[in-house]
């Protein structure tokens, strides 16, 4: 059996198309389709069955998808092992996902590492999608990812990064600044909200739930800087984590001040699937990491 079958049948699994499969490969698509038919006669099985303008794996592919990609990934760290890594000359690519907050203190300083050290490496910054992180890191899709605690699967490794607490962000001369911020005046006073879903409640949202209050959301965001952007010339307030609050208050004319709620200190992570602790180059981006956290002396500001 030719293993590149495969890598093509794990291909169009994680892409739910054979067109999507092919771009991924390097490859045409009839080359993918006629990879499935040799797989679908050794199997006697369709394997992908045709649903609405994508396809979707039978009962069999599902089955034996995840020992096809585990497979894969030991043949990839088998590779990796022992193999020297200089930086100064490396050509690797890593996709690494995280969040909006991290992304904008971390990766300006991780990028000019990587262009004095290691110019010949890329990056790429991936959207975070929680619920597909474990699968992500498993078959490979995302090499590392960094995010608050959660559940994982057990062939991910962890690593812990730093911790922060939440704060609250105004403009400079909000009538607020002046005198240290009550619970009352938080209720009563319109807020900004940042979240990368859609719709759901956010930590501090189910901290006042559970006591039974709630806050005025007037705007609902992606992102904390375009969203710092609009605190500095409202009345609004934003609550963030206080390493992200240091770094907009650089820039803009803004106040910082406590939450007036307890809610225990945040914690980010590092994560990566277990094939790759070996690696050599991904365990030195790993530090690399380690060291831009600690220079930006993120966990001391909590």
């Amino acid at each position: 059996m030719d293993l590149n079958l495969f890598k093509v049948f794990d291909a169009v699994y994680r892409a739910n198309s054979l067109t999507e499969a092919a771009k991924d490969l390097h490859i045409t698509q009839p080359a993918v389709s006629n990879a499935l038919a040799r797989l679908r006669e050794h199997f006697d099985d369709p394997l992908f069955v045709r649903r609405g303008r994508s396809i979707a794996p039978t009962p069999l592919a599902d089955s034996i998808a995840g020992d096809i990609s585990n497979s894969l990934m030991s043949l990839q760290e088998s590779l990796h092992k022992g193999q020297e890594f200089d930086p100064s000359t490396s050509k690797r690519r890593f996709i690494i996902s995280m969040g909006d907050p991290i992304e904008f203190v971390a990766l300006p300083e991780l990028i000019s590492q990587l262009q004095q050290y290691a110019p010949g490496i890329r990056l790429q910054s991936q959207r975070l999608v929680r619920d597909q992180l474990s699968r992500q890191l498993i078959s490979g899709e995302v090499s590392m990812a960094v995010d608050i605690p959660q559940s994982v699967d057990s062939s991910i490794q962890q690593q812990f990064l730093f911790k922060d607490n939440l704060c609250v962000l105004m403009r400079h001369d909000h009538p607020l600044s002046r005198d240290t911020l009550s619970l009352k005046q938080y209720l009563n006073t319109g807020h900004i909200t940042v979240s990368g879903r859609s719709r759901g409640t956010v930590l501090e949202d189910a901290t006042l739930n559970r006591k039974g209050l709630s806050r005025n959301i007037i705007f609902r965001g992606q992102s904390y800087y375009s969203a710092s952007h609009i605190v500095a010339t409202s009345d609004l307030l934003l609550t963030l984590p206080k390493h992200l609050a240091l770094r907009f208050q650089e820039f803009l004319p803004l106040h910082i001040t406590p939450l007036p709620l307890k809610i225990p200190a945040l914690e980010m992570m590092m994560y990566w699937h277990r094939s790759a602790s070996n690696d050599n180059a991904h365990e030195w981006l790993r530090a690399c990491i380690e060291r831009v956290i600690a220079k930006n002396d993120v966990s001391a500001t909590g």
